[in-house]
């Protein structure tokens, strides 16, 4: 018989250390939000089906679990992505005129898990722009992106860049390559170039110039100079080009060395509509931080908004870090006289940890060390070195 303590597949419990850990990248980077003037919204866990999968791309379908709600005999779904539900609540019940900035941090659960390494429970942080269309918008969602990766001391991190209106450009002049649009985002995300060469092959052939154009997309990767060698391998298409120009135009105005392009490196089809990006740092096995733009989602809600931002998983963030280091704490005899207890509160009240020991208790903390200790001395309560 399984003990009872053993949870389900790609699920797993936070310990204290690494659950304090968590909690303060939480509250830094909704403060770092605050700051440019984000304001914190929170949709519920569950949402009718219908709405909670509205505007997105199909696979966030299959991620999603499914419940029958035993209220109204509908079907419920238990988000595995808070984007859609923020583009509801900007469309549908704040429906302000002018830009709107948002973030939200919560659990999201998959019904399936990403990868051979990835947990199906993630703790979702973000930050949406709804109203406007400009590169502003793209400019501040990426500095914020890499600012909230830098903020939890990680500093030598790459972010790429790409952009929807890239392949959109190449795939729809040609009709066997838009029937299998979703295949071809796979086989380039994975850059699977005997892949993409195989597509020219078969019942439904890609034809060779859409092919060959796309063979060309995983090899452009780099900084700024590869938008050069972009123009110069890829067809001469006006998408193609107002998507280079995007590019070229975000890359001089971050001009940040960590910043640089990857133009096979796509999200799913038919969702993201301009710039998408991902960071990466070494002892991740995969990206860090995802964004870009998805003008037009929240059509589904009634009302069309142009959209950009990124959101991160901040357990898998917290998991690559060095291991949490132990709190330095006070450590205070047990009793309930009032001068103690005062003395306790003081300190606790100035922002120590103060840590009353029951009488005959063994104190076992791997969350503190207790390097001072709450003594009476001549009837005054002082702390003193350990």
């Amino acid at each position: 018989m399984k003990g009872h303590w053993l949870l389900p597949e790609s699920l797993a419990d936070v310990l204290p250390a690494e659950a304090r850990r968590i909690e303060e990248l939480r509250r830094a980077l909704l403060d770092l939000f605050r700051t440019y003037g984000f304001e914190m919204v929170a949709p519920p866990l569950v949402e009718y089906i219908d709405s909670l999968l509205s505007g997105s791309d199909s696979d966030l379908n299959l991620r999603t679990s499914k419940l029958v709600d035993q209220l109204s005999g509908r079907t419920l779904g238990v988000r595995a992505d808070m984007t859609p539900q923020v583009s509801r609540i900007d469309a549908h019940l704040l429906n302000r005129d002018g830009v709107t900035r948002l973030c939200y941090c919560g659990p999201v659960l998959h019904a399936k898990p990403a990868g051979l390494l990835a947990s199906r429970e993630l703790l979702q942080i973000g930050a949406e722009i709804f109203g406007y269309a400009g590169l502003e918008a793209d400019v501040e969602i990426v500095r914020l992106a890499l600012e909230s990766i830098r903020l939890a001391g990680i500093h030598n991190l790459r972010l790429d860049l790409c952009h929807a209106g890239l392949v959109r450009a190449l795939i729809e002049t040609d009709a066997n390559a838009l029937r299998r649009a979703d295949e071809i985002s796979t086989l380039l995300k994975d850059k699977d170039l005997p892949g993409i060469r195989a597509l020219s092959k078969g019942i439904e052939a890609v034809a060779l110039s859409t092919v060959q154009a796309l063979e060309q997309l995983p090899l452009l990767y780099g900084g700024i100079d590869q938008i050069a060698r972009a123009r110069h391998v890829l067809p001469v298409l006006s998408g193609v080009t107002d998507a280079l120009d995007t590019l070229e135009s975000l890359l001089l105005q971050l001009n940040d060395p960590s910043v640089g392009l990857d133009l096979s490196d796509v999200g799913a089809y038919g969702y993201h509509s301009g710039v998408i990006f991902s960071a990466y740092a070494p002892g991740w096995h995969d990206a860090l931080a995802r964004g870009g733009r998805y003008d037009g989602v929240s059509l589904a809600f009634g009302r069309s908004r142009p959209a950009t931002g990124f959101s991160l998983d901040l357990r898998k963030l917290a998991g690559g870090l060095a291991p949490a280091r132990a709190t330095n704490a006070i450590r205070a005899p047990a009793g309930s006289d009032l001068s103690l207890v005062q003395a306790m509160q003081d300190l606790r009240k100035s922002g120590e940890i103060v840590v009353q020991v029951f009488a005959d208790e063994l104190a076992d903390h791997d969350e503190f060390v207790f390097d001072r200790e709450l003594l009476n001395r001549n009837g005054q309560w002082a702390v003193e070195k350990v």
